[in-house]
């Protein structure tokens, strides 16, 4: 007689809690579903008590609810989404803290910034990708999205598409970051201080020419004209083996001063130098970019230029300027500025 072993219970995973919907916001505050909508969409068409507004968030906040977000696009007839790609080349602290000022200001004018990180797609195939999530908004930084880009962004829904970088786009409102003033202010600098042969920091990781090669030609631009001066390009990339092997040569090269691409580079190299036994500034000006706070930690302090970029605040009321009127006119704007600052280093 074979004995039957009884069969075990399978296991069932416990149902989900329900998703709060404003029906119960509404209950739970004892207003209207229409007044839930008003006070957690900061309509300010509809004056509401404070009171009552307290008592919605409350409830809200005791039930878990938030908005949904694509039946309030739907609502408005576009979405509150800002896509902000990720910048193309490795950031700086200065542009970190603009980018973070910046989501911040849209936040406070009730948009919501996603940041889309694309990896293989360039040019109007990432303007594809960044259309299919359906923005309201796209802020590219860098080069690469093109006139047909900006058709496809606008006709996907966009109705503000504004870049951050050297040039205009056919189409969308520019704010131009001409980087070859950074290299003329430090060329300018150098040039009163009485040095002629000045090099200049490229560095070597990718992606950073786009930055370093107009500041090179805004050094170039300084010197114009000026028979007696030079300039030499130095390729350094960002590791101290890279300094110290550009620093066993520097007396043959000649140089009297060097731009350095930013503040860090600088930093790098000069270390490198003082431990060559190459004096700074007296045998070599050293002038950085970005006015790090670290540079004026450093013996003898760092030069460097100051660069100015545009306030995040004043990005995101042009924003939200252009999503309200999105027939407005492609606007351009000259918005990076830039001054040196003497320290002990030049």
């Amino acid at each position: 007689m074979v004995q039957q072993i009884p069969k075990q219970p399978v296991p069932t995973s416990p149902a989900p809690p329900a998703v709060p919907t404003s029906a119960d916001v509404a209950r739970l505050a004892g207003v209207s579903r229409a007044t839930v909508s008003y006070v957690l969409n900061n309509t300010s068409a509809v004056r509401i008590s404070e009171p009552t507004r307290r008592r919605v968030r409350a409830a809200a906040e005791e039930l878990g609810y938030v908005p949904h977000a694509a039946a309030r696009s739907l609502r408005a007839g576009h979405s509150r989404m800002v896509l902000m790609p990720a910048p193309p080349v490795p950031v700086g602290p200065l542009y970190s803290r603009f980018f973070s000022e910046l989501q911040w200001a849209l936040g406070r004018l009730d948009y919501t910034v996603v940041q889309y990180g694309g990896v293989g797609l360039k040019g109007d195939e990432e303007a594809r990708a960044w259309a299919e999530l359906r923005p309201v908004a796209v802020l590219v930084p860098g080069t690469g999205l093109g006139p047909r880009g900006v058709a496809v962004l606008k006709r996907a829904g966009a109705r503000a598409v504004v870049t951050l970088g050297p040039e205009r786009v056919e189409g969308a409102h520019a704010l131009l970051m001409d980087q070859r003033g950074v290299g003329r202010r430090a060329g300018e600098h150098l040039l009163a201080r009485g040095r002629r042969r000045i090099g200049v920091v490229l560095p070597e990781e990718a992606g950073l020419d786009l930055f370093s090669r107009p500041r090179l030609q805004g050094v170039r631009d300084a010197l114009h004209g000026r028979a007696d001066a030079e300039v030499t390009e130095l390729p350094l990339a960002y590791r101290e083996e890279s300094a110290t092997a550009l620093a066993a040569r520097w007396r043959s090269l000649g140089l009297d001063a060097v731009f350095a691409y930013n503040d860090e580079y600088a930093m790098l190299l000069m270390r490198a130098l003082q431990d060559e036994g190459v004096g700074i500034p007296d045998e070599t000006s050293v002038v950085g970019a970005d006015d790090l706070v670290l540079g004026r930690l450093l013996r003898p302090r760092l030069s460097t230029v100051h660069i100015e970029l545009p306030s995040g605040q004043e990005l995101a009321e042009l924003v939200e300027r252009v999503v309200r009127e999105p027939g407005t006119a492609p606007e351009t704007h000259e918005v990076l500025g830039a001054r040196l600052v003497p320290r002990e280093s030049s």
